[in-house]
């Protein structure tokens, strides 16, 4: 992290305009704010100095070594050839180095969307690629319409129901490497009836190499979770032996696959192998080339129509999900360093990253909590981190693709394991049922579901959500207060839904009693209304003038009022306070009544409303 002190490396941006605001927007679009908001690197190039410099090396270095292993991992995930999986790794780095507006963030592939990808791709290179130049294509239009909006609809409780979920399916999809099965499905049912139908054919060798390695990982994270800090009086000797244990327990993945290659190339020079390996992996940088938009299959040509057809609700999921994981990750990190993260600029940053990747061979990645994660404790100060992790990714490409060939893929699979391990949040049950137990309905909708589809799974999660909010729109609550006259005050906004609710709930109370009753509706916590509001409200003022008896309205606010006047409403009494109400409404009858009007209305609403 940067030192006390120093400026921060990436600077806030959306900060409050200068005193220039008002110059034309041609003018606007070209000032240095506007510039830094579509090029956030000139925010913070004109301040990097030698100190960041030797930071991001070191936080660059510390996800490269983490993301290579996790690469090939994660592209067994998506059902793809290793090598796709470091296509995907290196895009993200270069493009956020310009775009992105987080020091912490890194792009690249994660096992949620190494998840999705086999879903809607088949298997198939080429309907993965395709599908990364889709996606990026579909967020970058969002990023340019700044609809980053859209992705609050989508609730904590069906994110945490939808990532629980693909836990327990990648996690599980990692058994029959762990053990060393062969021939299991797939799909996630079919996948936990023949791992445990074919249990006894578990390789030894792989299960013993596959447990080992977790326990490794395992013991390596925990020692660098209680790595003390480094202070300055420390001895060197100290020093220096505290820094070799924060590198070996931050490049633990890198460090456990070695090992579990160093043992596999052991036996394979001994003539016996008792591992499942990963197998021969494209050699070399992968060809610039735009994405397939035609596949040649054994019955024939795939056309680009028919493949975006073949994707289907792929090309809503896939974009959306990475937008909301890439976007949640870049906050949570923004506030626990604070400063600012622009959702819409993420949206171009992750858009671009996804398109130009398409002509790398790249299948859609977004951001990465664990590699953030990485990126923020090794004390990153800038995105350019990042431009040494995608350095790393290349040069392992072009040299070192030979020797992946030895990796067993139970280490791999314990690798995988271990990373979305955390991503399991068994806590969100207990706290939604103290927080609102309704909120529990929508994740376990979620969660359920996405273990048929995960289309289905988000969409009834997103829905029920929905209604729930809808819900509480249409039925909002009344508070009801007995005095000398009955004041009814709802506690939120008013809305179409509601005015039947509304209604029914002050004539159960007034007109439906004996004598019928004069009411109070205090509008204190309505900010505006819509024409079937006001609709609604003078059917029932024509009610209680038929009755004999009066309803007052109390606090209402400028958008109400000026609502309640265009419409021109007979009868409508309005009081600036409720004693004021009461006692108007406790008169004697013949007693002239307070009318609506601007003259009615305090002079500094009055001021309001003709503005």
């Amino acid at each position: 992290m940067p030192t006390p002190g120093m400026p921060s490396p990436v600077k806030a941006l959306g900060q409050a305009r200068p005193s220039g605001a008002s110059m034309a927007p041609q003018a606007r679009c070209c000032s240095p704010a506007a510039l830094q908001r579509r090029l956030p690197i000139l925010a913070w190039l004109p301040d990097y100095s030698m100190s960041w410099l030797k930071m991001d090396a070191i936080a660059g270095l510390s996800v490269g070594l983490t993301v290579i292993p996790q690469a090939l991992a994660y592209a067994e995930v998506a059902a793809l050839p290793p090598q796709y999986g470091l296509y995907s790794a290196f895009m993200g780095c270069f493009v956020y180095f310009f775009l992105g507006t987080s020091r912490d963030v890194t792009l690249g592939p994660t096992a949620i969307m190494s998840l999705l990808v086999s879903f809607y791709t088949f298997h198939e290179p080429a309907y993965a690629v395709l599908l990364a130049f889709l996606s990026g294509c579909i967020q970058l239009a969002m990023g340019f319409l700044r609809l980053g909006f859209l992705l609050d609809f989508i609730s904590c409780p069906v994110i945490k129901g939808f990532t629980s979920a693909a836990t327990i399916t990648i996690g599980f999809g990692q058994i029959k490497n762990l053990l060393g099965l062969q021939g299991i499905p797939r799909q996630f049912f079919l996948q936990v009836y023949h791992t445990f139908r074919n249990i006894g054919e578990t390789r030894v060798g792989d299960a013993v190499l596959g447990l080992v390695c977790m326990v490794l990982l395992l013991v390596l994270k925990l020692m660098r979770n209680h790595v003390p800090p480094v202070h300055p009086e420390m001895p060197p000797g100290v020093r220096l032996s505290h820094a070799l244990v924060w590198t070996a327990t931050t490049a633990r993945n890198a460090l456990v696959v070695s090992f579990a290659a160093l043992v596999a190339y052991s036996f394979e020079v001994t003539g016996y192998q008792p591992f499942v390996l990963t197998g021969q992996t494209a050699e070399g940088l992968p060809t610039v080339r735009l994405p397939p938009f035609s596949v040649t299959t054994a019955n024939g040509t795939v056309s680009f129509t028919e493949m975006v057809q073949d994707m289907g609700a792929g090309l809503a999921v896939v974009p959306l999900m990475g937008l909301l994981e890439s976007i949640a990750v870049a906050k949570s990190f923004a506030s626990q360093n604070n400063y600012h993260v622009d959702a819409n600029q993420e949206l171009l940053a992750i858009g671009l990253t996804n398109v130009l990747g398409s002509l790398v061979s790249s299948y859609p990645v977004t951001g990465s909590f664990g590699r953030t994660a990485v990126n923020a404790q090794s004390g990153v100060c800038t995105p350019a981190g990042g431009l040494v992790t995608g350095v790393l990714v290349l040069l392992s490409l072009d040299y070192l693709t030979s020797l992946f060939y030895y990796i067993p893929k139970s280490a791999l699979a314990a690798v995988i394991i271990m990373a979305v391990a955390p991503l399991f949040d068994a806590g969100i049950f207990g706290t939604l049922w103290r927080v609102k137990r309704l909120d529990l309905l929508p994740l376990c909708v979620t969660f359920l579901l996405c273990f048929w589809e995960v289309q289905y799974g988000i969409l009834a999660g997103t829905l029920v959500s929905a209604l729930i909010l809808l819900h509480s729109v249409a039925r909002p609550k009344i508070q009801v207060s007995e005095g000398p006259v009955l004041v009814l005050q709802p506690a939120s906004g008013l809305h179409f839904p509601a005015i039947e609710a509304l209604r029914e709930a002050i004539l159960s109370r007034t007109l439906e009693a004996s004598p019928p009753r004069c009411a109070v509706l205090d509008c204190t916590h309505v900010c505006s209304i819509d024409y079937t509001v006001v609709l609604g409200l003078g059917d029932l003022l024509g009610d209680f003038h038929r009755h004999g008896v009066t309803l007052a309205f109390v606090g209402l606010q400028v958008p109400v009022l000026r609502a309640l006047l265009s419409a021109d409403l007979k009868g409508i009494q309005y009081s600036s306070t409720l004693e004021e109400a009461e006692k108007y409404l406790s008169q004697e009858p013949g007693t002239q009544p307070y009318n609506i009007s601007e003259d009615s209305v305090p002079e500094h609403k009055v001021a309001l409303l003709k503005a």
